[in-house]
């Protein structure tokens, strides 16, 4: 019978035959400990606050299951590009990481034995770094404004990293090499094709064909929606992608790669809840097999990006079901099996990867018509002097404020919402419209406030306590304030009780609650049943999203609304007011 090894080395062959289906990790010997990686770790790694080797300032809540990065702008590392040398300076990982590699590498090989890979491991991608030194809105911003210095960043980067590769690959001799990157949500890259091929797609091409050259496997995480690039991962040299959500389709996407890549995930967060029983879990374990088993090249697994799931009573279901399927007998591919609910991720449109890409630039719109109509394209364009010029133009003609604001602005920001939701432009487009829609707005303000109510209502949000990601809650932000919404940003790891109280302090008309992990949906009840006791809920609105979470968890809970994206979240609270 065939080792582990042996079956994970065997589907790295286009023309691999079909076998029994790995068992998610038990292939690789992860080692978490490498000399690098305790350096980098720093001297007090579980602190709740400490800076990292590169002054990153981490954060890490008791409940927490890891650090987050907090970036503000007293933390931020790199507060101006264009003079990132000044600022950013790569940990010496040469010159104080020397010791500690043989123990290191003769325990590694004794683990792993003959059945298992020695595999280094990786975390902090190269577009990860730029957001940890800079944050992610001046990072995607970057990327239009500032192109020539984020890529030299990108290149600097790229350097530590292929210094870091070396180290671990002669210190240790893995077999494989696992690395960390996220490029979207589970719904859309962050950014075009064509911008992720123009600043990331040569470095990473680096990166992998270094490690492919030494003879290592290249293992990429990517818990996100990356259908749009598949043919460029595989172009680069990656071979096996592991984290593949749901969401992006897998029977598809092995008709697409034909065996050029490993697909290794297809099993999300839904099923890794405390009230997720086993037949539950059985059922959608099942669903993931029965789907994507049959087009080969595919090993199931937890989307995260290392073994193990939040919930430990669910690692070893997941595994029994796994083990269940490989003990029966299975005919040529059939029809797919219904028993895994996905949500279609929004797909950018398909471009060849031989194409060369071109120079970005904000997308364009056709400018005609009246003021208000140019005003409504700039924003979309992001264009923000000639945003401040049309405002001022539209004023000069006798336009009142408000139409200014109403006719222009926000009309501008609700196309390019229905623009995002149907991937025609990412998130960098929304936020440097926002930029504008936050200048023409200060201009604007000292004549709105004469006697006229802008917003058309009152919104708290945040991230829920347990949780600091905050990129989806400030797309929300964006896109609800574009609406004309008064919000309120409670920022993240809120506590319940301070939605509630705000909500009846500020005459909240919405309560919205974000998060990002599994371990922090909880506090989205907490919030609805303190709501409840505290008599404003049926007044106050309660809306919760964010990757894990579905409808049915908002059903289950007594949320009022959920929304797949930041552009339907503001069209729903908007709606939510008319009724």
């Amino acid at each position: 019978m065939a080792t582990p090894k042996e079956l994970f080395l065997n589907l790295l062959r286009p023309d691999a035959p079909s076998q029994r289906l790995l068992v998610q990790y038990e292939a690789l010997e992860m080692v978490l400990s490498d000399p690098v990686g305790r350096y980098l770790a720093g001297d007090s790694p579980n602190q709740a606050v400490r800076k990292n080797r590169w002054g990153i300032t981490m954060v890490r809540p008791d409940d927490a299951p890891g650090s987050m990065p907090l970036i503000n702008e007293q933390t931020k590392v790199c507060p101006d590009v264009t003079r990132w040398r000044d600022f950013v300076h790569a940990p010496d990982i040469a010159s104080h990481c020397t010791q500690g590699w043989e123990q290191c590498a003769l325990e590694a090989r004794a683990k792993a034995g003959d059945d298992r890979l020695v595999s280094a491991f990786m975390g902090t991608g190269i577009f990860e770094q730029c957001h940890f030194l800079m944050g992610f809105e001046d990072t995607l911003t970057n990327l239009y404004e500032h192109p020539g210095p984020m890529h030299e960043l990108i290149d600097y980067i790229t350097e530590y990293r292929l210094t870091y590769a070396k180290m671990l690959i002669d210190g240790l001799g893995p077999d494989l090499l696992f690395t960390h990157d996220d490029w979207g949500t589970k719904e859309a890259l962050f950014m075009k094709p064509d911008m992720w091929r123009e600043f990331f797609k040569e470095p990473y091409r680096r990166f992998y064909g270094y490690i492919r050259s030494r003879g290592v496997i290249a293992v990429h995480h990517g818990d996100s929606c990356l259908a749009p690039i598949v043919e460029d991962m595989a172009e680069i040299g990656i071979q096996v992608w592991q984290g593949v959500l749901p969401e992006n389709d897998i029977p598809a996407l092995q008709k697409r790669l034909g065996g050029r890549m490993v697909l290794m995930g297809g099993i999300g967060a839904a099923v890794d809840r405390p009230d997720a029983g086993e037949q539950e879990i059985r059922r959608y374990v099942r669903g993931v097999l029965e789907s994507c088993a049959p087009g080969g090249h595919f090993i199931p697994c937890i989307t995260y990006g290392l073994a193990g799931t939040v919930y430990p009573h669910v690692d070893p279901v997941i595994d029994a079901e796994i083990r269940a399927y490989n003990g029966e007998l299975h005919l040529p591919v059939g029809q797919p099996a219904p028993a895994v609910r996905r949500r279609t991720a929004r797909r950018a449109p398909e471009a060849s990867p031989a194409q060369q890409p071109q120079p970005q630039q904000p997308p364009r719109a056709q400018e005609g018509g009246d003021t208000l109509q140019q005003l409504s394209t700039a924003l979309r364009r992001g264009q923000k002097n000639r945003v401040l010029q049309l405002c001022r133009q539209a004023l000069d003609e006798g336009t009142q404020a408000r139409d200014v604001l109403a006719k222009g602005l926000v009309e501008g920001m609700s196309r390019l919402g229905e623009d995002f939701s149907a991937n025609r432009v990412f998130v960098p487009e929304m936020l440097m419209a926002a930029r504008c829609m936050n200048a023409a707005t200060e201009l604007l303000r000292p004549l709105l406030a004469q006697g006229v109510q802008t917003a058309a209502g009152r919104v708290c949000l945040g991230t829920v306590r347990g949780d600091l990601h905050d990129i989806g809650k400030n797309l929300v932000k964006i896109m609800m304030e574009g609406c004309g919404l008064e919000v309120i940003d409670l920022g993240v790891d809120v506590a319940p009780e301070t939605f509630v109280q705000t909500a009846k302090e500020k005459a909240c008309d919405i309560i919205a609650c974000s998060s990002l992990l599994t371990t922090s949906m909880s506090e989205m009840q907490a919030v609805v049943e303190l709501a409840d006791r505290a008599g404003i809920h049926g007044r106050v609105k309660i809306m919760v999203g964010g990757a894990p979470v579905t409808q049915e968890f908002c059903d289950r809970i007594g949320a009022d609304v959920y929304t797949d994206d930041a552009a339907q979240a503001a069209r729903a609270a908007v709606e939510l007011l008319r009724a």
